[in-house]
């Protein structure tokens, strides 16, 4: 993943990294920068590709394949069809927290979502977020959930 510049945004289902999205998008248009969109996945979390027989294990390549794919859909479905910024997907066989600290080395922003658990929970980040504010290289939004 070569990075040079622009804000890098961490994405995976859930809500809080879809609420990250859309502020990092709205960072990058502000910027006039490109929107790094960075999928970290593992055999476990990546979605089956489907053309895949069902008794087959599908390869390492056909993985990230469907990742880039599901993670444009999702992309897509969350900032339109017609962007207002230049989006580049990085899909990345790698734990979340490393993947986001290497793109962290080239970008001008980092952003993460934080699920947030209400209470006392609720004022703590989570492993990844607190990895990135603590290690990344760049400055660090994290985006929380609305009241």
């Amino acid at each position: 993943m070569n990075i040079d510049g622009g804000v890098v945004v961490g994405v995976d289902t859930s809500a809080a990294s879809l609420r990250a999205l859309k502020a990092a998008a709205e960072e990058a248009e502000c910027r006039g920068a490109p929107l790094h969109v960075v999928r970290a996945w593992s055999i476990r979390t990546a979605p089956r590709p489907a053309d895949c027989p069902p008794n087959a294990v599908p390869s390492i390549d056909a993985f990230q394949q469907e990742v880039e794919r599901e993670t444009a859909k999702l992309v897509a479905a969350k900032l339109g069809e017609n962007p207002k910024v230049k989006i580049e997907i990085h899909a990345v066989h790698s734990p979340s927290p490393q993947a986001l600290l290497a793109a962290s080395r080239g970008a001008d922003l980092l952003v993460v979502g934080h699920r947030g658990r209400g209470g006392f929970a609720g004022l703590m980040l989570g492993s990844v977020a607190e990895q990135c504010v603590r290690h990344a290289s760049c400055p660090v939004l994290v985006v929380r959930p609305s009241l």
